[in-house]
């Protein structure tokens, strides 16, 4: 406003200009954001650039050049070709590690290529992170579990892992909240993988209730209690015994610590 007491309508317009420009700016960023997470982006990075790029709008028909289009005179070696630069790249994440580990993964970008192109089935998928154990899941995954990977983990692990399966699954699980991010990650886990981890804990706590105080199966208790009582170390057995139960003390206690982790209700 002048001195005169007149209205600068320029000024203004110039301040609406400038706020419809920033509300404009703040929804077309927020309507990214959910995107994003709607598409189960692999990293922060790629959730970071569709962000960024959200003022970017698609080419239409009459922005594109009018071109001939040019034909591939031999589509067969074409396709041929592809198929092998597939291989090559299969071959090189498969490529033998330092540690002596044939077709692991080193780093989190290694382990996003072998997991969504080599593992076609949820079986595969959980001999997979068998294979690599907590402490390699754990070295791989320093930075952060990618996004989407932790319900994937937690769906394969519910519907394939086993009896025997048990201690690999509670390393694996106990690894993974030791990673960055981790409580994000468990906040942006969807209906189905939510339930997918209530099942993984409510068949490790089954597990556990259905060990006998020797850490074996009921069914094999009274034979496998029938064998101690024939030897003749009666010190080494209640050893053995003792051990046993405080190991599966130790494995309900870290069971009850991963429910709080993992926010299974």
């Amino acid at each position: 406003m002048e001195e005169t007491g007149a209205i600068d309508f320029c000024a203004l317009e110039r301040e609406l200009q400038a706020a419809v420009a920033a509300d404009e700016k703040y929804q077309r960023e927020n309507d990214a954001k959910f995107r994003a997470v709607h598409q189960k982006v692999a990293s922060y990075e790629e959730f970071r650039d569709i962000v960024l790029a959200s003022h970017l709008k698609p080419l239409e028909k009459k922005d594109k050049m009018r071109k001939k289009k040019n034909l591939l005179w031999n589509s067969y070696a074409t396709q041929a070709n592809g198929k092998q630069d597939r291989e090559m790249e299969l071959a090189q994440v498969r490529r033998k590690t330092p540690s002596g580990w044939d077709g692991l993964p080193e780093t989190s970008a290694d382990f996003y290529r072998y997991w969504r192109r080599c593992l076609k089935s949820g079986q595969e998928k959980c001999q997979f992170l068998f294979q690599l154990g907590g402490k390699g899941l754990g070295r791989i995954f320093q930075a952060d579990v990618g996004f989407g990977l932790l319900g994937e983990f937690l769906v394969v692990l519910a519907e394939h892992a086993c009896r025997e399966d048990r201690e690999a699954v509670l390393q694996i699980l106990q690894s993974l909240c030791g990673t960055k991010r981790f409580g994000l990650n468990v906040a942006l886990l969807s209906q189905v993988e939510k339930d997918s981890c209530r099942d993984l804990f409510a068949k490790l706590q089954s597990m556990s209730r259905n060990c006998g105080a020797d850490g074996l199966p009921e069914g094999t208790a009274e034979a496998g209690t029938a064998a101690l009582q024939e030897e003749e170390n009666e010190a080494e057995r209640e050893t053995h015994l003792r051990g046993a139960g405080q190991r599966k003390e130790a494995d309900d206690k870290l069971i009850k610590e991963l429910v709080k982790c993992y926010l299974v209700s």
